[in-house]
């Protein structure tokens, strides 16, 4: 009996973005993509190519494969270019194939958000999935204050991570001490580190009680909140704070470089590739308090690999890390094993905003817009404006709107296309991926000339980013 003929069609790897929506993780759209590609028929040839090379491979390469775990069905391999937390949306780079290798690159590129300030209170987080820490008045914050404060913002600043972040502490991550309550070593602390801010402009302004943003319903309490205090530097007065900061830890070290311990995120991020990645199937509700979210942007890599303990997602969107293929650094993989939302059921629009409380916030908030390199964090931009504003301030949305040469409403995959079938999402991909490959029309969507960012050329060399 002859063996099957192969599959038709061309192999198609490389790199192609899809349009996160808010309220999963960056883990989870892997999940979801990956259980679109496995069984469509545009990405059989890759597969198949996969299962020969296996096949001859030597037999000490067959040997490293003995572990249950690398014996499981082969996946289509998908890796992520810099992590979104679940509060954000928008433009997810992901790699195919041997795309999952050109990453890292999207961690050196520029980035464009959209972001909600609301004022009036500071979270661990800094974000309003967090929990309170301190209150401080805002009656006097008006559009030109905050217009006038937002020049020292602009070009070349310093900036202090969020106590939820990735970067390490004695190999241990931030964001794990706050999880734990665990005060941070002796003789550490946070240092700033150099971002660029290419472009800053307040886009909205949003008067308090007629937006629907609204300030958490959690105040951190005892021995959580007395690490938050100490660690950013804020002490409540009758409920007001009269001392804001954002200092974390880390211990100086001479000649030390920062690029090697941080993971990437919220906008942090990161391009990790194990060749034969999968990300890790999301936490058992029993353990789903002890598992933090990874970075948002940090690279994840999903493919043939079987599930793995889900790595913690960090709360913002970005902190790049520099990892290899070698030895990539915060790699997730995951496989496809939950369904995916269906137009019945839609994921929560990145479009839309919280519901509104009764009453509504009394607050104001202020949407903006950013160019960023890498290491930037959004959440540290909210939380310091608000305090360079005589007040205090979180983040209550964030979109990507760019990162490199993909563009949302340019080319992004809409996530909803996802359930409408391969008819649909399918000659999308294809094309983004042929073009990223240089093979498609025009050529300059995604990589062309080895350029993360095409005809613009915008690049940085930033170690880090959200």
């Amino acid at each position: 009996m002859s063996p099957p003929s192969p599959p038709s069609g061309p192999i198609l790897e490389g790199v192609f973005a899809i349009n996160k929506p808010r309220g999963i993780t960056s883990a989870q759209v892997i999940r979801d993509v990956q259980s679109h590609f496995n069984p469509s028929a545009l990405f059989q040839p890759w597969l198949h190519a996969e299962r020969a090379r296996r096949d001859r491979e030597s037999h000490n390469q067959k040997q490293k494969r003995r572990s249950w775990k690398q014996r499981q069905p082969i996946q289509v391999k998908i890796g992520h270019g810099g992590t979104l937390d679940p509060l954000a949306t928008g433009v997810l780079i992901l790699g195919i194939g041997a795309g999952t290798k050109r990453l890292n690159e999207f961690l050196e590129c520029t980035k464009s958000y959209e972001t909600v300030l609301l004022f009036g209170a500071a979270t661990d987080s800094y974000d309003t999935e967090g929990k309170i820490v301190a209150r401080k008045p805002y009656g006097h914050v008006t559009r030109e204050v905050v217009e006038e404060k937002v020049k020292a913002f602009r070009g070349k600043i310093m900036q202090k991570p969020p106590i939820f972040s990735a970067k390490r502490i004695q190999g241990k991550r931030l964001y794990e001490y706050a999880r734990e309550g665990k005060s941070l070593p002796e003789g550490y602390q946070i240092e700033e580190c150099p971002v660029d801010v290419k472009e800053l402009e307040v886009l909205e302004w949003l008067e308090g009680g007629k937006h629907g943003f609204a300030w958490p319903g959690a105040e951190a309490e005892g021995e959580e909140k007395r690490l938050v205090d100490e660690v950013l530097g804020l002490e409540d007065q009758g409920n007001e704070a009269t001392k804001q900061g954002s200092v974390m830890g880390k211990r100086k070290r001479d000649g030390e470089d920062e690029k090697h311990e941080a993971r990437e995120e919220e906008t942090v991020g990161g391009a990790v590739t194990a060749q034969d990645g999968s990300l890790p199937a999301p936490p058992s509700p029993k353990r789903a308090k002890a598992a933090p979210q990874p970075s948002e942007e940090t690279p994840v890599v999903s493919g043939a690999l079987p599930k793995e303990p889900s790595i913690p997602e960090s709360q913002d969107a970005a902190a790049d890390s520099t990892p290899t293929t070698e030895n990539p650094a915060n790699a997730t993989t995951t496989s496809p094993d939950q369904p995916l939302p269906t137009t019945e059921n839609p994921p929560p629009s990145s479009q839309t905003t919280p519901s509104s409380p009764s009453p509504p916030c009394p607050a104001p908030a202020i949407r903006l817009r950013m160019t960023v390199t890498s290491g930037f964090y959004v959440r540290s931009l909210c939380h310091d404006l608000g305090a360079a504003a005589d007040s205090l301030g979180c983040m209550a949305e964030l979109v990507r709107t760019r990162q490199g040469d993909f563009e949302l409403g340019v080319n992004a995959l809409p996530y909803e296309d996802l359930a409408k079938g391969e008819g649909v999402w399918g000659p999308q991909v294809r094309r983004m991926l042929e073009r990223w490959n240089g093979k498609g029309e025009g050529g300059g969507e995604g990589r062309e000339g080895g350029k993360v960012e095409g005809e613009r050329g915008r690049r940085n060399t930033s170690s880090e980013g959200e």
